[in-house]
């Protein structure tokens, strides 16, 4: 595979394509005598959220606006963008799907379109063309720069078209234009794809090889952002750390430039790999005070013997190195992990392993999920697959362990008054906001009629306050505010 940058000429043909359909729905729409929508359905991780907002922007861009209705079927063009990680991102795809027949059979100008990681398993591909030949448009992450002409070009010639490249494109983000969804954050891709082939994920054949920004394109957008009001930046990779500039720059120099700006309350970077943290990088989050104190370091397990059969390049030993480290640099940091349970092989005495390594780290917080085989690993062909009722017994076991952990990290923070980014109202509702702490812990709190505050979320969302917290969850805290920072977070 090639790692092409995309041309002037590339540029060019986009905006072709964006006026040629701007023309063609400003045309269809007057005909319907009426304003033509989208809808965006969007599965899977920060960087499908990101890809999104860049589909949007395009569309908008198009003439078209978004869909209020909240239906699947609501709107003129459908993009799904889809996940292929875990398994039950598949069955929300297929399941959606076939909702779409009656809609195409009764409206043949509505677009549907199927981008994201899934388009990159063949048998996916093979599945739409076969049982799904309503869907116009099937294209992968890597053709995200060329979705307006593959779109264009579905609409001219009126049946599917299917477009997987062998590529790997890397298109800077000043490419696009962007509707970012949080007025207060914005996601910031600084790399792409992933060089590490865990043999139990699809990643680095869906996503493709490694491929970074420009240092000063990053830079450059960090500004705008800046400039912008955003208060909140997330740096995303498929491993964020991993960032190798072409003047030999490392992830350490984009994080220390992100911070760099003062304008940002919080920097935030998704995900790491152990094998490429840097002590540069912990001692930046220990210093740097608009880094967020929080580490997101992908276990995955505790046995040495699982770990290799996973192709992780680390033993738990140097796993809890890197935890020992962070703990001791960073004043009050919270860790967090993923683990997968039931990776084939997995033995009682590996399990047990992973709780131990589980009891030593005491995780802030601990995403764990049951082994799936996915498609064109290379962990789905081997024979030792795990019972699905092991797995399910040791997946509860797992469970009790680490939401353990995570409510006596959300009880030390009981009594305690902390800073929190608001982003919003809470899923609580009755007029209950919602946050983060610099160290990433989840807040809910109320505000006290006496501090005459108007609550409107739009006037909250993306202020700093301070909140007292009083009670804790397995996985967020209760509090009351008790005061605003400033006019303007």
């Amino acid at each position: 595979m090639a790692i092409i940058k995309t041309t002037v000429n590339d540029k060019l043909d986009f905006d072709a394509a964006v006026t040629e359909l701007k023309e063609y729905f400003s045309s269809l729409g007057a005909r319907k005598g009426r304003q033509l929508t989208y809808n965006v359905l969007t599965y899977g991780c920060q960087l499908n959220e990101s890809d999104s907002e860049k589909l949007s922007g395009m569309l908008a861009s198009m003439g078209l606006k978004a869909s209020s209705g909240g239906e699947l079927d609501d709107a003129d063009v459908i993009v799904f963008n889809t996940c292929s990680i875990r398994e039950n991102a598949d069955r929300h795809l297929f399941g959606n799907l076939g909702v779409f027949k009656t809609l195409k059979k009764n409206d043949h100008d509505v677009v549907i379109a199927v981008g994201g990681c899934m388009m990159k398993v063949p048998e996916n591909v093979e599945r739409i063309k076969k049982s799904y030949p309503y869907v116009d448009l099937v294209f992968d992450p890597q053709q995200l720069h060329r979705f307006p002409v593959l779109m264009r070009d579905a609409i001219r010639k009126d049946k599917q078209l299917v477009n997987i490249s062998a590529d790997d494109y890397i298109a800077e983000d000043n490419f696009f234009p962007i509707d970012r969804k949080r007025k207060f954050r914005a996601l910031v891709p600084i790399m792409y794809g992933c060089n590490n082939f865990c043999t139990y994920c699809i990643v680095p054949y869906a996503r493709g090889r490694e491929r970074s920004r420009d240092i000063n394109e990053i830079v450059k957008e960090l500004s705008e952002l800046a400039s912008q009001g955003y208060k909140e930046v997330m740096l995303l990779g498929q491993n964020v750390n991993s960032y190798k500039g072409a003047g030999g720059e490392t992830f350490a120099d984009i994080l220390r430039a992100a911070s760099d700006f003062k304008e940002f309350s919080r920097v935030r970077f998704m995900s790491s790999h152990p094998k490429d943290l840097s002590d540069e990088v912990i001692d930046i989050m220990a210093t740097r005070p608009n880094v967020e104190k929080h580490l997101h370091l992908a276990m995955q397990s505790g046995s040495n013997t699982v770990l290799k059969a996973m192709n992780r390049p680390y033993t738990i030993e140097r796993f809890q190195e890197i935890v020992d480290k962070f703990r001791a640099k960073v004043e009050g940091g919270s860790l967090t992990t993923d683990i997968i349970v039931g990776f084939p092989g997995e033995t009682d005495e590996d399990f047990e392993e992973t709780l131990v390594a589980v009891d030593k780290a005491k995780f802030d917080a601990c995403f764990t999920f049951q082994y799936s085989a996915r498609p064109g690993t290379k962990a789905a062909a081997y024979e030792n697959q795990v019972p699905s009722d092991v797995v399910t017994e040791r997946f509860g076991r797992l469970t009790e362990y680490t939401n353990r952990y995570a409510e006596e990290s959300n009880k030390k923070l009981v009594g305690k008054t902390m800073e929190v980014l608001i982003e919003g109202i809470s899923k609580a509702g009755d007029m209950t906001f919602s946050g983060r702490t610099v160290t990433n812990h989840l807040v809910n709190f109320t505000i006290p009629e006496e501090l005459g505050i108007d609550p409107g979320e739009d006037y909250l969302e993306g202020r700093l306050c301070e909140v007292r917290i009083d009670r804790a969850r397995p996985y967020s805290v209760d509090g009351i505010l008790v005061s605003l920072k400033g006019e303007e977070a």
